[in-house]
């Protein structure tokens, strides 16, 4: 017998039991017998019954797959919280589903309807803002929504995040405490509510504590990518800024490039901080003093999180706000 045409059915007949009997083997079931157990399996592995995931989602009506939103499947930050939502899901037998939306959100809505049409059983979204467009998708989507380093400014979904204010208040404090009166702040777009609502906001604290007067002039908005990172050096060095603060790890290394190639030094002319610890920091020449926040820990968290809104248990928290550190490397002076 061919065992791609091995049936659960063939298996039943076989062993002399019902489907369901096989069934709640394949499943992990407790609640059958030792001996019916053992007979079962035994046609199993001499017949070469594989279980189709698909169709024991079906008789469930779950198909045991996650959808996963990921705004650049490239850049190291999402890939690594990516890690960490697959290693989950693998622990609880899911598989996930990687859906790339290209930094859009237009291709979002699009992402979400054909993850939703593939019947996932859960989704998890990584992105950059949670519009009102995005959370119309989310409401019209009959299956849980965790969101992974992803603030919504409605919080009405679960998520798992690090403190982006407190982070950016302590990356800036560094600089201001080593005697700079310039420091930049190079972000994303400024419309995005965990730039305007928490990056921003953090730089502004920690200038507010020094006495310096916040500078539209030394704030910078990028594309989250190395291209923007490296363009935006003209600017930066023109804007007679002696620091910067970055909100992401790519823009950053492309800075670090971008101001060596325009002949400033970093860190002797210039010093940097940036914000993910992603690999991307010891890759770069100098190598990148970062705020550190647990990037593999927010898809695991997330995705566990996931987890227990698919089983409908109670979350002990709705939003969850995990560590942040700081390592000191090559962009800064020591």
């Amino acid at each position: 017998m061919d065992k791609q045409t091995v049936t659960i059915y063939d298996v039943a007949r076989e062993a002399k039991v019902s489907m369901a009997t096989v069934s709640r083997v394949v499943n992990g079931n407790a609640n059958v017998k030792s001996e019916t157990k053992d007979k079962v399996k035994a046609v199993i592995e001499r017949l070469g019954y594989r279980p189709n995931a698909v169709a024991r989602g079906l008789a469930s009506r779950r198909t045991t797959t996650i959808g996963v939103v990921i705004p650049d499947v490239t850049n190291h930050y999402f890939a690594e919280l990516a890690r960490g939502i697959d290693d989950v899901a693998a622990m609880y037998h899911y598989q996930i589903i990687l859906a790339n939306s290209d930094e859009s959100n237009t291709k979002e809505v699009q992402v979400m309807e054909n993850l939703l049409g593939k019947q996932v059983d859960g989704i998890i979204f990584m992105g950059n803002i949670v519009n009102d467009v995005i959370r119309d998708e989310f409401k019209k989507a009959d299956v849980p929504v965790v969101l992974a380093g992803l603030l919504d400014e409605q919080e009405e979904q679960p998520s798992v995040n690090i403190a982006y204010r407190a982070a950016m208040t302590d990356a800036t404090t560094r600089l201001l405490k080593a005697g700079h009166k310039n420091v930049a702040f190079i972000t994303g777009d400024l419309n995005h509510y965990m730039n305007k609502g928490h990056r921003l906001l953090g730089y502004q604290d920690a200038l507010a504590t020094y006495d310096i007067p916040y500078d539209e002039k030394l704030v910078f908005q990028g594309n989250y990518d190395y291209q923007s990172g490296y363009e935006l050096a003209a600017a930066v060095k023109a804007s007679n800024a002696t620091a910067a603060v970055v909100s992401n790890d790519e823009m950053a290394a492309g800075l670090v490039n971008g101001l060596t190639d325009a002949g400033v030094s970093v860190p002797d002319d210039f010093e940097m901080i940036t914000s993910n610890d992603s690999k991307l920091t010891v890759i770069t020449r100098p190598q990148l003093s970062s705020i550190t926040q647990p990037i593999y820990d927010i898809g695991a968290v997330a995705m566990r999180m996931l987890t227990k809104l698919m089983n409908r248990e109670e979350l002990a928290a709705n939003d969850i706000i995990l560590p942040h550190g700081y390592i000191d490397r090559e962009s800064t002076k020591k």
